[in-house]
């Protein structure tokens, strides 16, 4: 069946837009989230997350503003280090938008000011990484006031940094007015929109490792959902609490009273709750290692859970059938081990099959989506890992705050 690209449910979003904004001729910095990932020769191995800012930068060209675009890349620990230089970035943004980026090997300074001041309007410049200054993991204002000398406005298209308190994602705002740009925007509507009013059948998957990270993601999503399922590590600790034998699977012992909590809320308000019911184990995670199939009830000790077998896999499919949204959140098992990815694989294509609004974040879920060839058949694909899954736990992005109310 073909995917039903529905519009989102809209979330909202009280805050200026760069549409808001008379750029023309302006010197606009909009900050992005080109924290891309690189192989061993430095060379970029997926740009979803440059591609996912171009509807913003090629907006700013058409209306003839003066753009400066600035990233964070990596860990580089407050200074200079090659391995994490946004320079392969400006190339890959060069092609892609076909359009000279001069790239500065700076974000701050003079040398950066003038370069500025030298911009004739539709001209492209793309910082260096932010995170070389210590100053901008720490939200200092000092550092806030030299990035707002460059520009006459903000615009804040880097959802996948919107959950951290930054200079360039929070301290800016206060120098400049302050807008969302459209691939910011699209994120909430589609992520806030379906914890505050989703197209019902309301169905959330749930996996990767650990209960604890998802805890106020389920109390949130238990109050608008109509069915959880729940795979990946973080369901033979539900298991075990459950009384089950999981052998040597991950389970955090210290969350077992929880799971169970959780289980009895969920079911106590009518909603469904799937656990799998077979499993690809393993003595150990690594290729070529033997593997066996069983039922969730009989992992025999010395080996451990590290797929979902084919009895959860249509359990889990046959579940989403009814769906209307579906929010799909960590994969089922370790899918980037050939032999142990079939079930996340096989869930990926049942949720791209659905007749529903599918919205996949965080936890690897984007890259299991790709890898399963089925991208392209999911409705949006969040760019953020930790800022969505702070936005489905109902918590505010003070990336989202800071920004000029309307």
């Amino acid at each position: 069946m073909e995917n039903s690209h529905s519009l989102p449910i809209k979330g909202v979003l009280n805050k200026l837009s760069i549409r808001d904004l008379d750029i023309k001729g302006k010197r606009v910095f909009i900050r992005v989230d080109f924290n891309v990932p690189l192989d061993e020769n430095l060379n970029i191995t997926d740009d979803r997350r440059i591609r996912s800012a171009l509807p913003t930068i090629n907006y700013a060209i058409d209306e003839g503003a003066k753009i400066i675009i600035a990233s964070h890349l990596g860990r580089p620990k407050g200074r200079f280090d090659k391995r994490y230089s946004l320079s392969s970035v400006s190339r890959r943004l060069q092609r892609l938008i076909k359009k000279e980026v001069k790239f500065l090997p700076d974000c701050i300074g003079p040398e950066t000011e003038v370069a500025v001041t030298k911009m004739s309007d539709g001209d492209i410049i793309l910082l260096e990484n932010l995170r070389f200054h210590a100053e901008e993991e720490k939200n200092d204002e000092e550092f806030s006031r030299k990035l707002s000398k460059l520009a006459d406005y903000y615009v804040n298209d880097a959802f996948g940094a919107a959950h951290r308190s930054h200079a360039s994602i929070v301290g800016i705002t206060k120098f400049l007015p302050a807008a969302a740009g459209f691939l910011l925007q699209k994120e909430i509507e589609y992520l806030q929109g379906v914890t505050t009013h989703p197209v019902k059948p309301f169905v959330a998957i749930l996996g990767g490792a650990k209960v604890s990270g998802k805890i106020d993601v389920i109390r949130n999503l238990e109050k608008k959902v109509d069915k959880v399922i729940v795979g990946g590590g973080m369901a033979f600790t539900f298991l075990k609490a459950m009384g089950y034998n999981v052998g040597d699977s991950l389970v955090e012992n210290d969350m077992l009273d929880l799971a169970n909590d959780i289980r009895d809320s969920v079911t106590s308000k009518g909603i469904k709750f799937y656990l799998p019911v077979d499993c690809v184990i393993a003595q150990s995670i690594e290729p070529g290692a033997e593997t066996k199939l069983v039922t969730a009830q009989e992992i025999p000790n010395g080996w451990k859970a590290v797929d979902i077998g084919p009895a959860s896999v249509k359990l889990f499919s046959e579940a989403l059938e009814s769906a209307k949204t579906i929010l799909w959140n960590g994969p089922m098992g370790v899918f980037e081990v050939d032999a142990f990815s079939r079930g996340t694989f096989s869930i990926a294509h049942a949720v791209a099959d659905a007749y529903a609004l599918t919205i996949v974040g965080g936890g690897d879920t984007d890259l299991a989506v790709s890898r399963a060839g089925v991208a392209e058949s999911i409705s949006f694909i969040s760019t953020g890992g930790g800022a969505a899954l702070e936005l489905l736990e109902g918590q505010d992005l003070p990336g989202l705050g800071a920004l000029t109310d309307k």
